[in-house]
């Protein structure tokens, strides 16, 4: 796997949908972004991850210095990630009670639980750990909408939890969608296009972006990622 950028330090990565970050449980989930990044750059460490249905930009460490120190940009909140969606509906009439900022944004604010009987689903759950989404719209259609997505938080599934838990959520999802919703799309159309961070080693501003065509309107997405 090529990466889009790299130093000597880190490598930012365009993940594929339907590519798990990290291997998973059984010899049948072995293949993933870490091990092809880890075939050439045997000393790439995994920092954040992305969900298997989920496509776009990830980073890596090169090496232990590396992981921890990018590993603690992630955990002060001093990455900047942009995610773009497709969901069903009009998330702006569901929360037109919401000012949005000067920016068109709105937050989701909904504590995230494990729903341990039907793992790997995730719920809004007064027990679950506090978690905040930012999103504005891009573009509607009478029956979806594409927006633009901001996790404050990280929490597993975060945003896909979210949205669904409004009545808006993303085409393709095969954990929170119905089944006619899910049918829209061949795969979850979530994407993470951004990532922007201060280097930790130069201070060197960054600032990554891998944009997809996607759009409010069947057929919604092109055949990219």
């Amino acid at each position: 796997m090529t990466p889009i950028h790299e130093d000597e330090h880190l490598l930012v990565l365009e993940k594929p949908s339907g590519l798990l970050s990290v291997p998973g449980r059984g010899p049948d989930k072995q293949d993933c972004l870490s091990k092809r990044v880890q075939d050439r750059f045997p000393e790439a460490l995994i920092v954040h991850r992305l969900d298997q249905d989920t496509s776009g930009l990830l980073l890596m460490a090169r090496g232990i210095e590396a992981q921890r120190r990018l590993s603690k940009l992630f955990e002060t909140r001093q990455v900047k990630k942009r995610y773009v969606a497709v969901v069903a509906g009009l998330p702006e009439q569901t929360q037109s009670a919401t000012s949005p900022d000067e920016g068109g944004w709105r937050t989701i604010d909904g504590p995230i639980l494990l729903d341990w009987e039907r793992r790997p689903l995730h719920i809004i759950h007064a027990d679950g750990k506090a978690s905040r989404s930012r999103w504005r719209t891009l573009e509607t259609s009478t029956s979806a909408s594409l927006i633009e997505l901001e996790p404050v938080t990280g929490r597993t599934h975060q945003l896909r939890v979210h949205l669904q838990s409004i009545g808006h959520p993303m085409l393709g999802d095969s954990l929170y969608a119905p089944p006619d919703i899910k049918a829209l799309s061949p795969r979850l159309l979530l994407h993470a296009q951004e990532l922007a961070f201060v280097h930790p080693f130069t201070d060197l501003a960054l600032d990554f972006k891998a944009p997809v065509s996607w759009s409010a309107t069947s057929p919604y997405s092109t055949a990219r990622s």
